[in-house]
């Protein structure tokens, strides 16, 4: 069986809304065996809906429609969908009762325009919304395809398919399991973690891997299948191993942990704490380590000392010292770095300073330039990167690259 989704409304279309509810759905029917093979956008327009689940329905056994069960007039993918199918709509009575109740629970009465939520069509199911007002459908095609209908508002979208979805398709689903695992790499491009890993999972097909890559960090996803869950959990380690040797140290996490997360944990292991002085980042760094419940055990605070005199007055950095080499030197990110330690008496300090654009750079120094030192109570070391992309990614490239030397120094 294979399934589409087809996210329905006219501001899904626009700079302003963004499509999560097929995330969602893509992970639960992937999780039973249903691959995903296609995801649509389509407006309000009844024309366009029917379009868009006639094309949908010539290809895959399963489409998933998402919105437009609202009781407003704009709301028309009950009747596209009935119309496609010749379908009368008929209006039940059960469905008129569960929304009476609904708002009277609430203290109100019920509008007449939300009659509209209760049209049925002839020979579907109607799956009961415990958060919202629009019941789900539930269709058969004279085809033997299966069309499901969704609310829109995840909250009222997750339990009804949880509750009254997955079950039934369970029934339909392969008969074999699936496993997922993810590896986590930093401080390697696409490119380089490529060509190390790509003999391994070159001419393997199960375990399927792919490779995704977000600003400062690649993930390897590995998705096992077998009879059961543990077989395909036990084919998915397997490569695991394999590309972890050939990868070493350049990764982080084999789960969902984020990078802050990761060294957050080695500072608890070691009994160490953090400090950190940012300049270019502007407070990004200190906000990734605090995002992390806990935090407050290692992570003392942070200076963002974005002025050259605030360098100075706050972290001690030598006014000489930023006139000579630059705000955006090593030896200005090494003074940074130990000029917080001292002042917040922490095990470890951070600096960051950089030039994240879009002007400022220099033939020298280029927009992109960043400067990160951490210091112990023995030493100080500095890094220089060049990091490419626009200002926000070059900001979080910094913390994430921050962050690993704090990583590193901690694992071994």
């Amino acid at each position: 069986m294979k399934a589409e989704i087809i996210a329905i409304g006219s501001e899904l279309l626009t700079p302003f809304r963004q499509d999560t509810n097929s995330l969602y759905l893509t992970d639960q029917l992937e999780r039973i065996g249903i691959p995903v093979t296609r995801k649509t956008l389509v407006g309000d327009d009844t024309a366009d809906l029917k379009d868009a689940f006639r094309d949908a329905l010539s290809r895959a056994e399963l489409v998933i429609g998402i919105g437009g069960l609202g009781p407003t007039e704009d709301d028309r993918t009950r009747e596209a969908v009935a119309e496609l199918l010749e379908r009368k709509l008929t209006r039940n009575e059960e469905v008129v009762a569960m929304m009476e109740q609904r708002f009277r629970a609430r203290g109100r009465k019920m509008p007449e325009v939300n009659l509209r939520q209760a049209m049925v069509p002839e020979g579907a199911d109607w799956l009961p919304n415990t958060e919202g007002t629009a019941p789900g459908l539930w269709l058969s095609t004279d085809q033997g395809r299966t069309v499901v209908l969704l609310p829109g508002p995840p909250k009222e979208l997750r339990p009804m398919f949880e509750e009254h979805c997955l079950p039934r398709l369970r029934a339909h689903a392969p008969k074999h399991a699936f496993a997922t695992k993810v590896l986590k790499v930093v401080g390697l491009p696409e490119s380089e973690v490529e060509q190390r890993i790509r003999h391994l999972y070159r001419d393997v097909s199960n375990p399927q891997t792919t490779l995704l890559a977000a600003p400062g960090q690649i993930e390897i996803h590995l998705r096992g299948t077998g009879v059961d869950t543990g077989e395909a959990m036990r084919r998915a380690d397997e490569l695991a191993e394999r590309i972890e040797d050939a990868l070493g140290d350049a990764i982080f996490s084999r789960g969902p942990e984020t990078l802050e997360q990761v060294v957050g944990l080695y500072l608890m292991m070691r009994g160490s704490t953090l400090a950190v002085a940012e300049s270019c980042t502007g407070g990004l760094l200190a906000e990734r380590i605090t995002s992390v419940p806990g935090s407050s055990k290692y992570f003392l605070g942070a200076v963002v000392c974005y002025a050259d005199n605030l360098k100075t007055r706050l972290v001690g950095v030598p006014d000489k010292l930023i006139k000579k080499r630059g705000a955006v030197s090593a030896e200005v990110a090494e003074a940074m770095a130990k000029g917080v330690r001292k002042q917040a008496r922490s095990a470890l300090a951070l600096s960051i300073t950089g030039i994240a654009g879009p002007e400022g750079g220099s033939p020298d120094k280029p927009v992109g330039t960043v400067f990160i030192a951490l210091a112990d109570s023995a030493r100080v070391k500095s890094e220089k990167h060049r990091f490419l992309g626009d200002r926000e990614r070059i900001r979080w490239q910094a913390t994430q690259a921050a962050l690993d030397l704090v990583r590193r120094r901690l694992a071994k």
